[in-house]
């Protein structure tokens, strides 16, 4: 059930995933970075889940105007003390060192398992557990390996750009031929996700099929809570956040 945010007590931490941030969508920038001033001055951690932008051509397109108000919203949050935690997606991917070091975010390892107010939680963007979707996970497996990105980072920015241009087309129309089941994330994959990090609750996003689920895997109660994407240029409006509270309570909150 969403829930206004609190504003009299410090979150512990709070969540979100695939804003798509892109000078296309004025008003969900402008959200995003309404959201860090208020929200993020008011957490102790946050934590992005991949997708924040639609797009990373490499971290030497880091000088368009749009992208240094982005990246440095983010810095002066880091700066004021709240600790951003950052784990890429499948559209921004290809963050590097220097991103991470404009941002002050941390990059964490997929998944990640972090203890925070007595919880146990799994962080992951969300693409990998999609393994009903072979030529995805096909895709997926040829753009990770760095052999592929030091290739495709040696091109001029121009041709990376219109390469991955051709690769979002060709994803729009692939994905209109997939059905929503085999798009989504695989319930085994996701139990042996429990089963490995020993998480009783996992956080992601990338399916933008906001909701809570229950899984019992080795007969054990877990919770997965799924994030969704934020557009706040369209109708219906949409964009949510997930709070942890101090006391171990997850809150999901719209914008």
């Amino acid at each position: 059930m969403n829930q206004p945010a609190q504003t009299n007590t410090r979150q512990k931490a709070i969540f979100i995933s695939d804003l798509h941030l892109q000078p296309a969508l004025p008003e969900t920038t402008r959200a995003f970075l309404d959201f860090l001033k208020t929200q993020g001055q008011q957490t102790e951690r946050l934590y992005i889940l991949g997708d924040l932008f639609e797009y990373w051509a490499g971290d030497d397109d880091m000088d368009s105007e749009y992208l240094k108000t982005i990246v440095g919203a983010l810095r002066s949050l880091a700066d004021s003390g709240t600790a951003v935690f950052w784990i890429c997606g499948n559209r921004d991917f290809l963050t590097g060192n220097r991103f991470l070091e404009a941002t002050g975010a941390q990059a964490l390892p997929e998944p990640a398992v972090v203890d925070l107010a007595g919880k146990k939680i799994a962080l992951v963007h969300g693409d990998a557990q999609c393994t009903d979707d072979q030529a995805y996970m096909q895709f997926r497996t040829m753009v990770r390996n760095p052999l592929w990105q030091k290739q495709f980072l040696g091109m001029p920015l121009a041709q990376r750009k219109a390469l991955i241009a051709g690769m979002r087309e060709d994803s729009q129309k692939g994905n209109r031929e997939k059905s929503m089941q085999m798009m989504d994330v695989n319930a085994a994959a996701i139990d042996a996700l429990f089963t490995q990090t020993g998480a009783t609750v996992l956080i992601h996003g990338h399916t933008h099929h906001p909701g809570d689920h229950v899984h019992r895997p080795n007969n054990i109660d877990c919770t997965r809570m799924v994030l969704s994407d934020w557009n706040l240029d369209a109708e219906p409006k949409r964009g949510d956040w997930i709070e942890l509270t101090p006391d171990g309570a997850l809150i999901r909150h719209s914008c």
